[in-house]
């Protein structure tokens, strides 16, 4: 699988457990840590923990091996690692602090469907 198709499986799955503004920034031609960030937010700690179960899940069964989890415990940020693509689930309080989105201007901001 490529790297948008990853991202696109992230996705579906992120929307199966009802994340909440999911956000995909294309960071291929400013970085060669990874192709996409996506990041997306819940409303509390089980929340976010299911949406990260649900991805690692997800792409595990399509093949794709998660590199390194951080944050999974505490549930205020939770970053996947999957190589090509790195999702970051926030919670509302910890998403506005950090703003990824500001940080990552220099990617391009892509929707879903141009995956």
């Amino acid at each position: 699988m490529n790297s948008n198709e990853i991202a696109k499986l992230a996705i579906t799955a992120l929307e199966d457990k009802k994340a909440e503004d999911i956000r995909i920034i294309d960071i291929s031609e400013v970085s060669v840590i990874a192709d996409y960030f996506i990041i997306a937010n819940g409303t509390n700690r089980s929340q976010i923990q299911a949406l990260s179960d649900h991805v690692e899940e997800t792409l595990g069964r399509a093949g794709i091996a998660l590199k390194q989890v951080e944050g999974y415990d505490n549930a205020n940020w939770v970053l996947l690692d999957f190589r090509d693509v790195i999702i970051h689930i926030f919670d509302k309080e910890n998403r506005l602090f950090y703003d990824l989105e500001r940080i990552w201007r220099d990617g391009k901001i892509v929707e879903a469907d141009s995956l």
